[in-house]
């Protein structure tokens, strides 16, 4: 399996060892640095990772969280998933229960050749 680089997005914690437990607590922080965010959205940066981050608004929170870039963001090298396919050789044994299939369920009528 060949690994892959993903980031780590660490704004809560950063925010929590700072003493902001608030989302919105960063809404007038920020914009008093010039980034101005809507409520919603800075709750969205805090509780999920974001794809891409725009330099201003990294360069704010820096300011705001007294820390730098690399306490926010951590490259993380993980282990890519291989794709499965229906020609696996492994023994039916080894499978977990989120692998299983249904067996397809035969529907009998009482007088039906019995």
């Amino acid at each position: 399996m060949a690994a892959r680089m993903v980031m780590r997005w660490h704004l809560r914690q950063v925010m929590a060892t700072r003493g902001i437990f608030q989302t919105s607590d960063l809404v007038p922080l920020l914009a008093d640095r010039g980034v101005h965010l809507t409520r919603q959205y800075v709750h969205k940066l805090v509780t999920t990772p974001p794809q891409r981050v725009n330099m201003d608004l990294l360069a704010a929170l820096c300011a705001i969280l007294d820390c730098e870039p690399n306490d926010l963001l951590q490259p993380v090298a993980e282990q890519a998933e291989q794709a499965k396919t229906g020609t696996d050789t492994t023994p039916r044994e080894s499978f977990g229960i989120g692998e299983l299939r249904p067996i397809r369920a035969a529907v009998r009528r009482p007088n039906d050749g019995v």
